[in-house]
């Protein structure tokens, strides 16, 4: 692995440096382009690219920043969407071949909506697998997402074309989604921060299949610039009933709370996972780096078992709730993957359905009980390292599901927790490696700011990820 260690504007540094008019948004737009042309044919972060519109939303964010009249906290700053966000003026496919792209795209999800009316350039939008179904980025449409420090890897997923093209530069910032795992494990895979804050806490429309286990997240090479984007975010939208009011301070001042001293738990395996090793010593080896400057760190295992039978039929059941209302003939088309999960999700009784959304309560339950004697929960972001792309499990490994590898992140999806992937270190393959911190539902201020003790407690390449090439 080599890499560009000279470092890449956060978004933070960018919206200063508008204000000073050292740069100015259309040059900034006209590098992100750039990059796009010169590294997608590699990576395959974006599915799609508008230069036209970006470099015209940019003009109009410079002539906002000359008037000194920006309209938001991020005007100018260029960013990507996932591709399962819907639109206006672009195909919301999905990853699918089952989608048609030539209808009326006349909508924003409020994650868009809310994007356009902060200024940012909208550069394009990022693959995902169909559906957003698995944890890495591959689909019968869209091809092999790959990862920019070994492009033999996978980027995990399914926010894995986001997680890419905020880790080369194809944009400062991106908004994924994450039903069980899939902002945080791309965002370890690939070196960034990524974060699914607290269930409803960013307003969803049209509502997930998925139900109470999907959320929004933004992603960022920065804590600072993840709280920014959060705020942003999660303003309110009236489409969404399940949403929750506005947040009483903002995340980007709340990021700065001084944590030192607060109790967290360290759970290098959460009692029952099989670790990599070397994500085990990178992630001890920043636990012990916390430790050093005050946060107050004792292991402990949260204390429930494995809920993985629970989450497969959970998500089963909100995928076959999905494709039931696709074209007939769909199934043909399909990735064979998910439409075995298609098939799986048929099966299943509404009493079934119950006992899971029984076992889903309580973790939730305990979880809230652990967190009155640990303020966080530090674990490992994803058990595994990045294994070969174009694969659903390391191969072999004999897991017979993507859930096998990745039982870091949907119990957290199940209890609707705020969780958070920073960057922490490199295996001796020169890959990324991420370290997980979980609050209990409505701390998202808090898990921010442990978050940013961390990211300084464990530097990484001039301050936050560099430029793989």
């Amino acid at each position: 692995m080599t890499a560009n260690t000279s470092a890449m504007p956060t978004a933070s540094e960018l919206v200063a440096a508008y204000a000073t008019q050292e740069l100015s948004p259309v040059e900034v737009t006209e590098a992100a382009l750039d990059a796009i042309s010169e590294r997608d044919g590699e990576y395959h972060a974006y599915c799609l690219v508008d230069p036209k519109a970006a470099i015209d939303s940019a003009r109009e964010s410079e002539a906002r920043w000359l008037e000194g009249n920006p309209i938001g906290w991020l005007d100018g700053v260029p960013a990507s969407i996932k591709d399962m966000f819907l639109s206006r003026g672009w195909p919301t496919v999905r990853g699918s071949r089952c989608i048609d792209p030539d209808q009326d795209w006349d909508t924003d999800s409020p994650v868009t909506a809310r994007l356009r009316e902060h200024g940012l350039v909208m550069l394009g939008k990022t693959t995902t697998p169909e559906l957003a179904w698995k944890a890495v980025t591959d689909s019968p449409l869209e091809g092999v997402t790959r990862n920019p420090w070994n492009p033999e890897l996978t980027a995990g997923g399914s926010s894995g074309g986001s997680a890419v093209a905020v880790a080369t530069g194809m944009g400062e910032l991106s908004v994924g989604t994450d039903a069980g795992g899939s902002v945080r494990i791309p965002a370890s895979f690939c070196g960034i921060v990524g974060f699914k804050p607290t269930g409803s806490r960013i307003p969803l429309y049209p509502a997930s299949p998925f139900g109470p286990l999907a959320h929004a997240g933004p992603m960022a090479r920065s804590v600072d610039d993840t709280a920014l984007l959060l705020d942003v975010l999660a303003l309110p939208d009236h489409r969404d009933p399940t949403a929750m009011p506005p947040q009483m301070a903002a995340y980007r001042e709340a990021v700065r709370r001084d944590v030192r001293g607060l109790n967290a738990a360290y759970s290098p395996d959460l009692g029952y996972l099989d670790v990599d090793p070397e994500v085990g010593r990178v992630v001890g080896s920043a636990v012990s780096a916390l430790s050093e400057v005050g946060l107050q760190v004792e292991q402990s295992d949260p204390g429930f078992s494995d809920p993985v039978e629970e989450f497969e039929l959970l998500w089963a059941a909100g995928a076959a709730k999905w494709l039931d209302s696709f074209p007939e003939g769909s199934a043909e088309k399909l990735d064979p993957g998910l439409r075995r999960l298609w098939e799986q999700g048929l099966t299943y009784s509404a009493s079934e359905y119950l006992d899971a959304v029984a076992a889903r309560t309580a973790i939730g339950i305990r979880m809230g009980e652990f967190h009155t004697h640990h303020d966080v929960l530090i674990t490992p972001t994803v058990a595994v390292q990045p294994f070969e792309a174009g694969h659903d499990v390391p191969p072999g490994s004999g897991l017979p599901t993507w859930q096998r590898w990745a039982g870091f992140s949907y119990p957290f999806n199940m209890t609707q927790q705020p969780a958070i992937s920073v960057p922490v270190g490199f295996t001796s393959s020169g890959v990324p490696v991420g370290m997980q911190i979980i609050g209990p539902r409505h701390s998202d201020d808090l898990v921010l700011a442990v978050a940013k003790l961390a990211e300084e407690a464990n530097p990484w390449p001039a301050g936050h990820p560099a430029a793989p090439l």
